[in-house]
């Protein structure tokens, strides 16, 4: 009970930052050069800017639209799912969980205070870097699925949230970017579970392990509505603070 409460207050959090995507309408406006990421193995890179939301948040796998698909190779999905699992954000993000596992005492072994919560942090970032390379290298490679989300960037609100959430349980293949179901989220994750009673020595159960598996695929969700409306959200905070930095100078004059 205690780490399904961990796990339902991490899902709040993470929900926070996404609430506000799909109520608002966003204009279709094509993807500027600090938004656009470019296809292909050759060049994958993204600029700068892109690489984080809010700051922190990776945004290594993000791609603007779905044109002129070429797959990825085992050595770049490798190279994802390295940049997600080294980035400053995973390790905030086991940081958050860490200390939510540690307030409400969900793991009872791994103790209090600063060793204590050496492990939860240990144990979250686990969860995020077994996760991130089952679900983003080793099942694409072996079913042959893209780990990439590849922005709608048109459409309604409530529409573009439908997209992003759906890339959860649909992904493309690597072979013409038909779509397909997406077991390398699924598999991936449940594989991370797996391994996870490892290092848990509290709640090895079934009913635990399924909470941690609708918290970690809930997560990479909250990502992708995320990377959905980062593009439009930066434009409209940029221009505000144009908009006030302009309005402060002309009353200064």
């Amino acid at each position: 009970m205690l780490r399904c409460s961990r796990n339902l207050s991490a899902a709040v959090v993470f929900a926070g930052f996404a609430w506000v995507a799909p109520c608002q309408e966003f204009p279709a406006v094509p993807p500027t050069h600090a938004d656009v990421q470019t296809y292909g193995e050759g060049n994958e890179t993204a600029t700068q800017e892109s690489r984080h939301i809010l700051g922190i948040i990776p945004n290594y796998r993000t791609y603007p639209r779905l044109l002129n698909y070429k797959p990825l190779s085992s050595e770049k999905k490798f190279k994802i799912a390295s940049e997600d699992s080294l980035d400053r954000g995973t390790f905030a993000l086991a940081g958050l969980f860490g200390g939510l596992g540690q307030l409400t005492n969900s793991n009872k072994s791994f103790g209090q205070g600063g060793v204590g919560f050496g492990r939860y942090f240990g144990a979250s970032y686990g969860d995020l870097l077994i996760g991130n390379y089952m679900s983003e290298v080793v099942y694409p490679s072996v079913l042959h699925q893209d780990p990439r989300y590849f922005r709608r960037g048109t459409g309604s609100g409530g529409s573009r949230f439908a997209y992003a959430v759906s890339q959860i349980f649909w992904t493309h293949r690597d072979f013409g970017g038909s779509r397909q179901f997406n077991y390398s989220e699924w598999l991936g994750n449940s594989t991370a579970v797996a391994i996870s009673n490892a290092y848990y020595r509290d709640g090895r159960d079934v009913s635990s392990a399924v909470s941690k598996l609708v918290m970690q695929v809930g997560v990479d969700a909250v990502g992708d509505v995320l990377k959905e409306f980062w593009p439009d959200l930066r434009r409209k905070f940029s221009k505000r603070s144009r908009d006030y930095a302009r309005k402060m100078e002309k009353s200064a004059q």
